[in-house]
């Protein structure tokens, strides 16, 4: 990781996005530098497990399983040839003046770079139910990395809750694996999702290949629920209440709740690298804000879910997209573009129509009792949020400071979205208006010893 290169390109990320712009560079006959916070390239749609792991990636991928072993053989053998650096298994803590800090095994160590491509990708969107902070309540992502890289479920009996594709894509993979999935449950209504239809005609086998999966599930799938509370004791979940789509009281018991609505974009390493951003009043989060190729200023290149939420293919394009964009800066010649674009609004418009189907629960969080839950990492309620609006105004960072929502483990990662909407309600404005929470260095967890060095 000490190597020298004139110019040093760094990707951070080594998901479709990170490899496709690796592999873009590398044909042009740059070495760059890739940074990932797994063992092996893959990111979380292609995910890969242990050594010696008994599952095929037929059985981990399905459908996507040729697309997986394209990009890892790819990724592999441009490593073993020696022609990009890989640094596996390190984050990326803070980005300052051309400068990447970077926590390994050994510590943090400063890189510096020329040109900067981010491909962080996205992580869940959840929005706060009360009692989701009660022991066996995870994210739906967290429910498909432990079925994916140790072949897990994290509960014996399970109900999946949120809206968007992963929520029926987990439950048709622990349905498929043998788990007791007790019920999935759909935020969004059957009218609702029809309203999406023109969007998704634009990748008409992916519609059809969702529909499956969700027929794979049966009667235990319900559209147009409303959720009331996760029912728990003190060993963890018990139960999920919810009422049906006639508002009927429906009691499903469970030791494990995942849960999910889409995806947010990963953003605090382009905000900490001073991209701008804008707000999305379809997607309702903030994205950072690039031209068509990915390009946000000061030798910053965004690519992937980390800016765009297109899902994996447009993911693969957007990486190939910066990193031609890279090219073309340094003066060297960049491969044509024209086909990807073409290819990548016709991902956007497939985008839009899954916002459509399967919205973000934008009336949850205003309805919340003042003593549920928000911000699980500091235990605050949304009480205290509208307590912080009435005392210091309709903010996001002063009511972060007030109410220390956002100040936690996950910085505000999980409870932003629907703190903001919260704050929105109680202030009488937009979410627009409200604003968003400042990223703040370390953008992960870092134990103080990494930072002290012998001498």
């Amino acid at each position: 990781m000490s190597e020298t290169l004139s110019p040093r390109i760094v990707i951070v990320g080594a998901g479709p996005a990170g490899v496709r712009a690796a592999a873009t560079l590398v044909e042009a006959g740059f070495h760059p530098v890739v940074i990932d916070e797994g063992h092996r390239a893959g990111g979380q749609i292609y995910r890969r497990p242990p050594a010696g792991f008994a599952r095929t990636p037929e059985q981990l991928y399905g459908s996507e399983a040729a697309k997986a072993r394209a990009l890892h053989a790819l990724f592999d053998r441009m490593a073993k040839e020696g022609r990009l650096t890989h640094c596996a298994h390190c984050s990326v803590i803070a980005v300052h003046e051309g400068q990447l800090h970077v926590l390994g095994e050994g510590g943090v160590e400063v890189i510096g770079y020329d040109r900067l491509i981010l491909a962080t990708g996205a992580s869940d969107r959840v929005a706060p139910v009360p009692g989701w902070q009660s022991a066996g309540v995870y994210s739906l992502g967290a429910a498909q990395i432990a079925l994916k890289a140790q072949g897990v479920a994290l509960g014996r009996r399970i109900v999946l809750v949120g809206s968007g594709p992963l929520l029926t894509l987990v439950g048709a993979q622990l349905v498929k694996a043998g788990a007791d999935v007790a019920a999935v449950l759909d935020t969004s209504s059957w009218r609702q999702q029809m309203r999406g239809l023109g969007g998704l005609a634009a990748r008409p086998l992916v519609a059809l290949r969702g529909l499956a999966l969700r027929a794979r599930l049966g009667a235990c799938y319900h559209a147009g629920v409303t959720l009331d509370r996760i029912e728990a004791d003190e060993q963890g979940v018990t139960a999920m209440r919810w009422r049906d789509a006639g508002g009927r009281q429906r009691l499903s018991p469970c030791d494990m709740v995942g849960m999910g609505w889409h995806l947010r974009a990963e953003t605090h390493l382009p905000d900490l690298a001073g991209c701008a951003f804008t707000y999305d009043a379809q997607w309702r989060q903030w994205l950072p804000k690039t031209d068509e190729k990915g390009r946000a200023g000061n030798g910053v290149y965004l690519a992937g879910d980390g800016v765009r939420l297109l899902g994996a293919d447009g993911a693969e394009i957007a990486g190939r997209l910066a990193a031609a964009a890279c090219l073309a800066d340094l003066g060297h010649p960049a491969p044509s573009t024209a086909a990807d674009l073409r290819k990548l609004a016709r991902l956007a418009r497939f985008a839009r129509g899954l916002a459509c189907a399967f919205p973000w629960p934008a009336s949850m969080a205003p309805a919340l009792p003042d003593d549920a839950i928000v911000c699980r990492c500091e235990n605050v309620s949304a009480g205290d949020v509208r307590r912080s609006v009435d005392f210091g105004g309709g903010e996001a960072n002063r009511v972060k400071s007030l109410s220390r929502a956002g100040m936690g483990r996950c910085q505000g990662r999980y409870c932003l979205l629907a703190a903001v909407e919260l704050v929105a309600a109680q202030a009488g404005c937009t979410p627009n208006a409200v604003g968003r929470f400042r990223a703040q260095a370390p953008a992960r967890p870092a134990p103080i010893s990494a930072f002290l060095r012998d001498g």
